[in-house]
C-alpha cells in the first residue's frame, strides 16, 4: 500500500478539511481527494506535454460531475447509470473554472483538463463549496505550471450571522449566499444570491470568504511542498520582440485615433480596427517579399496578435488619461433603453428590453402544478416552481452559425438571471412559472438584459412581485503603474472582454439579489470594489426608473388566456374522497369541469390546486370540491342523480361520494309496485334528508317535496304483527324481542315446512 500525504484544513469551528494525495489515480498529473465529514471529492488534472500548433490561447476543461453511487441511490432513466451532466454539475464546473483559468501562465497553450468527482456525499456538507479546493490542490501536487493555488468556499449569513461553508439546511435560512474564489492575495471570482442587502454586508460576506480562503492557500503550498512538486518547463509561443515594439510604434497612434471617433455601432467600429491591421499585414508582406530569411506566414501571425493587445492598450489609455470610452459616454453613463411590454400576444406577459445594442425579447408562461419541475440530482432532490431560460442564438452577435445545442454559457447566463429575481416572486404566487428570454444582439450583458426584461414580462403577466429589479454590468480598467483607475457603468463587449473586472449587479430599490464578478488584475483593493459597487447602485437605480416609465405597476389582472389557479386547504381526512377509489371522482371532476384538480398533503392538511381555462370552470370544479367536503346535514335538501335502482327503491348521490337511500314508500304519494316506473338511472331528482342513522346511511325522502294529492288518506297497516319494543317494525321477532322464523319465511316468500317436518 502506498503512503498517502495528508493535509488538515481547520476551520477554527471543530470542522476539518483533509487533503490526500499519493493513493489514488496516480497516472493523472495530479490527483487528491478532499473530504469533509462524509462528503468526498477527486480531482485529477491532466496536462499535455506539448501545446497543438497554432494555439494562442489556454485550452484547459473543467469538468465535475456527482455520482449517484456517492449517496447510495440509483440513477434514474431506463439505462440507470449517470450520462450528460446536469445544469448544476455545469454551474459548478463554470465557478471553478472561472477562479483557475486566469492563473495559468499567459504563454502555457497545452491542453490541460481539469476533473472533480463527487465520490461520497454527506447532506450536511454541500460538496460544491469543496469543488474550487480539490481543483487547486490537485494542480498544486503535479508539475503543471501555476502561478498561485486558489480556493473557494461559500459563505452565508443565517440570523445575522456569516457561516463558512454551511449545510444545505443552514442555506435555506440565508438571505446572503455567495460562493467567492480567490488566491492568498486577490479575489479572482464571486457568485450569489442575496436578500436584497446592501453594498457594505455584500462586503463584508466577501472579507470573510477571503479569511479562511487564505488558510486554504498556505495548507495547499504546504502540500505540494511536501510532494516535492517541481513545475515543468515548456515553450508554447514563438516571439519576436523587435517586431512586436515595431507593431507598438506604428499601429498604436492609429488605434486611438479610431478609438477617439466614438463610433457607437459595434459591427462598424469592429471593421475600423480591422481595416488598420488588414492594410498593415498586406504592406508588410509586400515589403519583404523578396527576403527569404523572413517567415512571413509566421510573422503575419505574431502581427495580428500583437496588434490585438495594441488595440485594447489604446482603448485602456483613452479611458484612463481622457475619460473618454469607445462609443463616446461617460464613465458612469448608461446607453439609452427603450422597452415595450404585451408584445407577443399568445404569450401570458412580453416584454422587449434594449440597452443600447444589447436587446432580449423576453416571454412568460403561467403554469399549474403539473407544469412543475422535478429534480432528481445526487445532492438534491425536490421541485422548482420557478424556471428562467435564457438562449444566445448566433445571430444576436452577426454570427453566420445556427445552435448546436444548449451551451455552458447559456446556462450560466440563465442562473444568474434566475437568481435575480426568484425571491421577488411573491410566495402565494399561484403559478408555476417559466421565463425564457431570447436574445437579439448582443453588445455587454444580455444577462442583465434578461433581468430587466424578465423584470418587465412579469409584470406585464399581472404578477404582483415583491419589488421590480433591475441589474447592470460594470467594468474596470486600472494603471498597473500608477494609482489610476477608472469604473465603467454599463459595459460594452470590447470593455468587458479588455477591462480587468466584469462586474454584475442586480437588485431592488431596496437591495441587491445577485452578483457575478470576474476579476483579472492582481491587487484589487475593497476600496476600489466599494466605489464600483456604489456606481454600479446609481445604475442600476436608473435603468429601474427607465423600466417602471414603461410599466409603472403589474397589470390589474392576468390575460384571458392564462389558466385560472386557486387553492383550498381541506381537512387530511377528506384527501382521500376527493380522489376517489382507483381517482374516479377526481378524474370524473377534471373531465366534466374541464379543470386540472392537482391534491398535496403539506402540514397536516390538504392543498387542492384547481385550475381551468376561465373563471366558469374553476368555480364549477371548486363547487364540486366543496361538495364532497360538506358534509350532509339532516333537513336539508339536495339535487341528486339516480345511480343504481333495486326492488325497495333508488340509491341517490347528493354529493360527491356520499349515496342515500330513497326507499320505494318515499318517491312519490301514490302507490307504487316498481321503481322504474317513476325514476331511471341518470335521473336527477330533489330530495330530502330525512335522517342518518348511527353507521352513516341516509334516508332520503322525494314525496315529501311533492304536493299531497286531494282527498289523500294513509294506507291502513296490514301488518298484524306485534311491534317491536322499541316501537319499529318487528323485524322478524316475536313480542320478546326473539326471531320469529315463520314471519321471517313469510315475509321472504319461503313456504317450505319447517326443518323439523322436512324429509
Amino acid at each position: 500500500m502506498n503512503q498517502a500525504i495528508i493535509k488538515t484544513i481547520d476551520l477554527g469551528d471543530g470542522r476539518p478539511i483533509t487533503i490526500e494525495t499519493g493513493r489514488l489515480a496516480k497516472q493523472a498529473d495530479g490527483a487528491v481527494v478532499v473530504k469533509m465529514g462524509n462528503t468526498m471529492l477527486l480531482a485529477t488534472v491532466v496536462s499535455a506535454k506539448d501545446a497543438k500548433e497554432d494555439v494562442d490561447f489556454m485550452p484547459v476543461s473543467v469538468d465535475y460531475r456527482e455520482k449517484f453511487s456517492a449517496a447510495g441511490r440509483f440513477p434514474g432513466g431506463f439505462l440507470k447509470r449517470e450520462a450528460r451532466p446536469s445544469d448544476d454539475e455545469i454551474l459548478v464546473a463554470r465557478l471553478v473554472d472561472r477562479a483557475l483559468r486566469p492563473l495559468f501562465p499567459a504563454d502555457y497553450h497545452a491542453e490541460t483538463a481539469v476533473m472533480i468527482s463527487l465520490i461520497s456525499y454527506d447532506e450536511n456538507v454541500m460538496a460544491d463549496s469543496l469543488a474550487g479546493l480539490a481543483a487547486s490542490a490537485a494542480i498544486a501536487v503535479s508539475d503543471v505550471p501555476f502561478e498561485a493555488p486558489i480556493s473557494e468556499v461559500r459563505v452565508a449569513r443565517v440570523a445575522g450571522e456569516m457561516i463558512v461553508n454551511p449545510s444545505s439546511a443552514q442555506l435555506a435560512e440565508a438571505d446572503i449566499d455567495i460562493m467567492v474564489g480567490a488566491t492568498y492575495d486577490n479575489i479572482m471570482m464571486v457568485e450569489g444570491e442575496m436578500d436584497e442587502v446592501s453594498e457594505e454586508e455584500m462586503l463584508e460576506a466577501i472579507k470573510v470568504a477571503h479569511d479562511a480562503i487564505k488558510v486554504h492557500c498556505k495548507v495547499q503550498e504546504e502540500l505540494a511542498a511536501e510532494v516535492g512538486v517541481v513545475k515543468r518547463e515548456y515553450c508554447h509561443e514563438v516571439n519576436n520582440e523587435e517586431l512586436r515594439e515595431k507593431v507598438h510604434a506604428d499601429l498604436f497612434p492609429a488605434c486611438y485615433d479610431i478609438a477617439k471617433q466614438q463610433i457607437k455601432d459595434k459591427q462598424l467600429r469592429i471593421e475600423s480596427f480591422g481595416k488598420i491591421v488588414d492594410e498593415y499585414v498586406e504592406a508588410y508582406l509586400e515589403a519583404n517579399a523578396e527576403n527569404e530569411e523572413m517567415d512571413l506566414v509566421q510573422d503575419e501571425k505574431l502581427i495580428r496578435r500583437y496588434y490585438h493587445k495594441v488595440e485594447g492598450e489604446a482603448m485602456r489609455r483613452m479611458i484612463l488619461d481622457e475619460g473618454i470610452r469607445l462609443d463616446g459616454r461617460k464613465t458612469d453613463e448608461i446607453r439609452p433603453i427603450w422597452g415595450e411590454t404585451d408584445y407577443l400576444p399568445g404569450a401570458h406577459g412580453s416584454a422587449i428590453f434594449t440597452r443600447g445594442e444589447t436587446q432580449s425579447l423576453s416571454s412568460i408562461t403561467l403554469g399549474t402544478k403539473m407544469d412543475i419541475k422535478k429534480v432528481d440530482n445526487v445532492t438534491f432532490q425536490g421541485t422548482e416552481n420557478f424556471l428562467l431560460h435564457y438562449n444566445f442564438p448566433p445571430f444576436c452577435v452577426g454570427d453566420p452559425k445556427t445552435p448546436r445545442g444548449l451551451g455552458r454559457r447559456e446556462i450560466g447566463h440563465g442562473n444568474l438571471a434566475f437568481r435575480a429575481l426568484k425571491r421577488m416572486i411573491p410566495q402565494d404566487f399561484p403559478y408555476v412559472t417559466r421565463v425564457v428570454s431570447d436574445i437579439l444582439e448582443s453588445n455587454g450583458s444580455s444577462s442583465m438584459a434578461t433581468v430587466c426584461a424578465g423584470t418587465m414580462c412579469m409584470m406585464d403577466a399581472g404578477m404582483k412581485m415583491k419589488r421590480p429589479v433591475s441589474g447592470i454590468a460594470m467594468g474596470l480598467i486600472t494603471d498597473k503603474d500608477s494609482d489610476k483607475f477608472a469604473v465603467l457603468s454599463d459595459i460594452l463587449g470590447d470593455e468587458d472582454h479588455l477591462g480587468d473586472m466584469d462586474f454584475k449587479v442586480t437588485g431592488t430599490e431596496k437591495g441587491i439579489t445577485a452578483t457575478q464578478m470576474d476579476i483579472k488584475v492582481d491587487g484589487l483593493s475593497y476600496e476600489v470594489l466599494t466605489q464600483a459597487l456604489h456606481q454600479a447602485k446609481e445604475g442600476r437605480e436608473h435603468i429601474l426608473g427607465r423600466i417602471l416609465d414603461i410599466i409603472p405597476e403589474p397589470r390589474a389582472d392576468y390575460k384571458p388566456n392564462v389558466p385560472r389557479v386557486e387553492t383550498i386547504q381541506i381537512p387530511k381526512d377528506m384527501i382521500g374522497p376527493i380522489i376517489g377509489p382507483g381517482g374516479k371522482n377526481i378524474q370524473q371532476m377534471q373531465e366534466e369541469t374541464n379543470t386540472v384538480i392537482v391534491i398535496e398533503e403539506r402540514d397536516d392538511f390538504g392543498w387542492v390546486e384547481i385550475s381551468g381555462i376561465n373563471r366558469d370552470a374553476l368555480e364549477a370544479a371548486k363547487e364540486r370540491v366543496k361538495r364532497i367536503i360538506a358534509l350532509p346535514e339532516k333537513g336539508e335538501l339536495y339535487k341528486g342523480k339516480v345511480k343504481n335502482i333495486t326492488t325497495f327503491g333508488a340509491f341517490i348521490e347528493i354529493m360527491p361520494g356520499k349515496e342515500g337511500l330513497l326507499h320505494i314508500s318515499e318517491i312519490t304519494w301514490e302507490r307504487l309496485t316498481n321503481v322504474e316506473d317513476a325514476l331511471k338511472v341518470g335521473d336527477e331528482v330533489e330530495v330530502k334528508l330525512l335522517d342518518i342513522d348511527r353507521d352513516g346511511k341516509l334516508k332520503l325522502s322525494r314525496k315529501v317535496l311533492l304536493p299531497k294529492p286531494e282527498g289523500y288518506v294513509e294506507r291502513e297497516r296490514t301488518d298484524r304483527r306485534p311491534p317491536r319494543r322499541d316501537g319499529g317494525r318487528d323485524g322478524g321477532r316475536d313480542g320478546r324481542g326473539n326471531r320469529d322464523n315463520r314471519d321471517n319465511r313469510d315475509r321472504r316468500g319461503d313456504r317450505r315446512p319447517p326443518r323439523e317436518n322436512r324429509d
